[in-house]
């Protein structure tokens, strides 16, 4: 029989990388501190003292070097785990990652097979970490041909999607969201995988879709749950990669629904809810009852103030009003 344990978040992601490189002795870790007891997350903790620091490897401060040591290593037949502190910081490596990594397989003509190289980092807010620690930039990459870009929810998820990964031949951005790392949940004890670029229907409802990941889908759980007292039934779905979008879950959603609602913590302006949008209003136009809706952040840098980050970030309450208004036709 399957045992089944409660887990962190921090706990499924750090229990994924221990187990894979384990079973593949071509993984290894490489980042700032990761083998530090001390490191601001827990997610390596004592990583190093199974490993040794041939397979976990703390870098020097310079994304864009290690991040392109990283491509040289999966080159040569190797399957590096790049740890990139805060999201914010990837814009370090972006050159490695837009313009090597994600075209090295393309520009091969065919040569190179894989390009196993996982980048795992920490987006979205942190409680008033302020404007470089904060922000929501999973959209820049999904906008880069040859990247996927994982948005694991859960515990459960975020092991299962991370396996899928480290087992890939492609190269994959691997957002956490910082204030998820506590939220306890079910991890199987047994090996398992959650396939990349598979949407997860985390509630089924009739009234309303409303797409979200991370964070903000459990938000979005907590305003269905009050909704449902009010008797309005909305489907929750969690995207889980924002490349490759799971569109046919979607759409299969909306046509039963006819209304869609999509939350994300990134800039409304250019942010995944405008493509996720625009498939359904292409390929639905027939089926919607009302106008699709989207919630995200204000074009602004996100404040250290507490009062105005509390008020610039999408809640439970926010996504409430909105869903009604989806309801009303408005």
């Amino acid at each position: 029989m399957s045992k089944v344990r409660e887990m962190t978040f921090a706990e499924a992601i750090r229990e994924a990388i221990a187990e894979e490189m384990r079973r593949d002795p071509r993984i290894f870790i490489m980042g700032e501190d990761i083998s530090s007891d001390y490191y601001l997350f827990p997610t390596t903790w004592k990583l190093i003292d199974e490993f040794g620091p041939e397979r976990v490897r703390d870098t020097p401060i310079s994304e864009s070097a290690f991040t392109g040591a990283a491509l040289g290593a999966a080159l040569v037949g190797l399957k590096p785990i790049v740890e990139i502190m805060f999201a914010d910081i990837l814009t370090f490596a972006i050159d490695q990652i837009v313009n090597q990594i994600a075209k090295a397989r393309y520009v091969n003509g065919g040569q190179l097979k894989s390009l196993p190289i996982v980048i795992r980092t920490r987006n979205g807010t942190a409680k008033y970490a302020g404007a470089c620690h904060s922000q929501s930039i999973e959209a820049w990459f999904a906008h880069v041909p040859g990247l996927i870009v994982a948005l694991p929810s859960t515990p459960y998820d975020a092991k299962g999607m991370l396996k899928a990964a480290l087992r890939g031949n492609d190269p994959v951005i691997f957002f956490e969201h910082k204030m998820l790392y506590r939220l306890k949940g079910f991890v199987p004890g047994e090996d398992y995988v959650v396939p990349l670029g598979r949407a997860n229907v985390v509630r089924e409802g009739s009234d309303t879709t409303l797409v979200s990941s991370q964070l903000m889908l459990h938000e979005g759980l907590r305003a269905a749950v009050e909704l449902e007292k009010e008797g309005i039934s909305v489907e929750v779905i969690d995207i889980r990669t924002l490349y490759p979008l799971d569109k046919d879950t979607i759409l299969k959603s909306v046509r039963k629904t006819g209304r869609l609602m999509v939350v994300h913590e990134a800039p409304k302006l250019y942010g995944p809810g405008a493509e996720i949008v625009a498939v359904v209003a292409e390929e639905l136009t027939g089926f919607l009852k009302s106008p699709p809706k989207r919630i995200g952040m204000p074009h602004t840098p996100l404040p250290v103030s507490p009062p105005l980050e509390d008020a610039l970030i999408p809640n439970k309450e926010k996504i409430m009003k909105a869903i009604r208004e989806v309801l009303r036709g408005r």
